[in-house]
């Protein structure tokens, strides 16, 4: 007899098969001749019932018949259900021919690991939804998790597939299906990072109804989550707990809340999470002070940053390419250029390559210090190190060239960046046409910013107040004013500096009543005036004689939550500055009788400006004087000396 071959026996033959198997057995001799069978035995043959499809698992055991330490082999089904899963219109059509002409049906434990095999969400529904319309079959817990979290990963998550998972959730909660701990932790995660917080927790709540203690993984995970919804309150509360439960936090439990206490800007109390590690000897990482890193950058405390990085080489920390971004970048903010270019050196001898935004930074910085020269050695070197310049890098080394007083060169850079198709933004137009303006070219600067719109960059703020301070500078205030309204007509929003600008303007050209409307229509905008916007009102009104005026102006602001704590500091050096003695102390001894300043400070200040205006004379008076400080008794009552006794013989 010829034995069957082994593949045969490890999957169901179709019935073509069973046919041919059966006519490779030697036939029985009959002891008589026999006629050929008839037809109706063919056909009775033909009609006999198929036998029960077989239950397809993914993997064989094939124990019993290799000796291998690998037992467990991939099924031979798997590769070819995993061929029909194609998303073409007729997949389920296919898979339905397959699994009948085979005589299989799939397990839940093959159809989970075949969706966690996929990679496209939608042709991994298509095929959950087509293995629930098998005969007697049910998802099992694998087969929900395994979709939820194809759903929900980071490379598919969108509103659509976001619902999608939370329909299968809902439909897993539906049947009730126990939670196992992988289970759990998995949803868990997946939750966490897509911000389905009330999914999270719900899982959550079945861990601790089916007693199934949580992992240190678990924890993490829940944290992340919460972290991520900006929960960190709740954070905190899981956080303690841990603390005095059996699982301890480890680095990336303090490292996932301290993101979130630098995501709501609580950035001391993440700072102290560092010293709390330190305290219990559990080591921060590279990710914890970059966390903080990058919050204290965030808000301008390019100290901190600074004095977390110096922590970071005293600890024999590796500092990455982006902490030493973060802490050049902010020196650069800070205007300290020599520190920002020392780092920098520091960084390359480390062996971390200098980016884009670290190179463009100094640039930046070595323009806006006024070192041109240094700039342009910094962009050669980056086009040595073959880091391609943006808009951003040209913007910059244009801004400080315009700073120098070297527009021409910077005109060439904007030449060079229209015929190479490098895209000019808003922030490099503004630059040229300030210099433009300063220089006095403003009808260059006007040419410019008309060509702005012509080629898709419509002029912001920053542009029309560069080319309305121009035009003012220029003594054209009228076309500045025709072009102010311009701005409004075409939505662009009028800022502080605008303002500033034309009320500076307009007092020097003796327009003082335009300069109040100017001032009267900002606050009318709902447009908070700053210190240099108040200077520039309040000088113009103290050099045209009405100080009274500047004063009553001052005291309105008060009720609008606007502290101008130099103010009168500015109205008295400016009245000293242009001559008008008498006025300032009048206006020093208003302040003092008013109770708005302590009569030392007030008398400090008169000193000062008065030596500064040139009236070396008078300011030594004041100081070997009892003015301002100083009391005399006139009978029975005792006065405060004045001010304004200074000019007196």
């Amino acid at each position: 007899m010829r034995r069957i071959p082994f593949l045969l026996l490890k999957q169901r033959p179709s019935l073509s098969t069973i046919s041919k198997i059966s006519l490779s057995f030697p036939l029985p001799q009959p002891l008589q001749t026999q006629s050929p069978p008839s037809h109706s035995f063919l056909r009775s043959f033909k009609s006999l019932p198929l036998p029960p499809p077989e239950l397809v698992e993914p993997y064989c055991d094939l124990s019993d018949v290799v000796s291998s330490k690998q037992n467990l082999q991939p099924s031979p089904w798997f590769t070819q259900i995993l061929n029909l899963l194609d998303n073409s219109p007729t997949m389920e059509l296919n898979l339905n021919s397959f699994c009948q002409q085979f005589l299989i049906t799939l397990s839940p434990s093959f159809v989970a690991h075949t969706l966690r095999s996929l990679n496209n969400h939608h042709t991994a529904l298509r095929f959950f939804n087509w293995a629930s319309n098998q005969n007697n079959y049910s998802h099992s817990l694998d087969c929900y998790v395994s979709l939820i979290n194809l759903l929900l990963s980071p490379s598919a998550t969108t509103t659509t597939t976001t619902a999608a998972a939370l329909n299968i959730f809902a439909e897993l909660r539906h049947n009730r299906l126990p939670l196992t701990p992988p289970a759990a932790n998995s949803l868990i995660k997946s939750f966490g990072n897509a911000g389905l917080v009330e999914e999270l927790l719900s899982v959550w709540r079945g861990m601790n109804e089916q007693n199934i203690q949580p992992t240190l993984f678990t924890y993490n995970s829940l944290l992340n989550g919460l972290v991520g919804s900006s929960l960190v309150e709740s954070a905190e509360r899981v956080f303690d707990a841990m603390k005095e439960g059996r699982t301890k936090p480890d680095v990336v439990t303090y490292n996932t809340l301290i993101k979130g206490y630098c995501k709501v800007g609580k950035t001391r109390k993440a700072i102290e999470m560092v010293r709390e590690m330190e305290v219990i000897n559990l080591e921060p990482d590279v990710v914890t002070y970059l966390t903080i890193m990058q919050a204290c950058y965030v808000e301008g405390d390019f100290d901190c940053c600074l004095s977390l990085y110096h922590e970071m080489e005293d600890k024999g920390l590796e500092v990455p390419s982006h902490g030493y971004s973060l802490v050049i970048c902010g020196l650069c903010k800070m205007g300290k250029v020599l520190e920002a270019y020392a780092l920098f050196e520091n960084m390359i001898r480390n062996g971390c390559k200098g980016n884009k935004a670290v190179y463009t930074a100094l640039i930046d910085c070595y323009g806006k210090s006024g070192n041109s020269d240094g700039a342009l050695r910094l962009l050669e070197r980056m086009k040595m190190d073959g880091i391609e310049s943006d808009e951003v890098t040209y913007g910059a080394i244009v801004n400080g060239l315009c700073k120098s007083g070297r527009v021409e060169e910077a005109l060439c850079y904007f030449q060079f960046c229209n015929e190479n198709g490098i895209v000019v933004n808003a922030v490099f137009y503004s630059s040229l046409i300030d210099g433009l303006g300063k220089a006095g070219r403003v009808d260059e600067a006007e040419k410019v910013f008309d060509e702005m719109s012509v080629k898709g960059c419509p002029p912001d703020s920053y542009c029309y107040n560069a080319l309305i301070d121009g035009l003012c500078k220029c003594g054209r205030i009228d076309d500045a004013l025709a072009l102010f309204k311009r701005m409004e007509c075409d939505g662009c929003e009028q800022t502080v500096y605008t303002f500033t600008i034309f009320i500076s303007e307009l007092f020097r050209e003796r327009r003082n009543e335009e300069a109040m409307k100017m001032w009267d229509l900002m606050i009318d905008k709902g447009i908070t005036p700053n210190v240099a916007c108040f200077r520039a009102l309040s000088i113009g009104l103290c050099l045209s004689g009405k100080v009274a005026r500047a004063c009553k102006v001052l005291d309105e602001l008060a009720p609008m939550g606007v502290v101008l704590e130099m103010a009168y500091e500015d109205m008295i050096g400016a009245l000293c500055k242009a001559g008008r003695v008498k006025e300032a102390c009048k206006l020093a001894d208003g302040i003092v009788d008013r109770g708005r300043e302590i009569p030392g400070k007030v008398r400090t200040v008169m000193i000062h400006s008065l030596r500064k205006a040139g009236n070396a004379d008078l300011a030594i008076k004041l100081m070997h004087s009892k003015i301002g400080i100083g009391y005399e008794r006139m009978r029975s009552v005792k006065k405060r000396v004045k001010f304004q006794t200074l000019l007196d013989n």
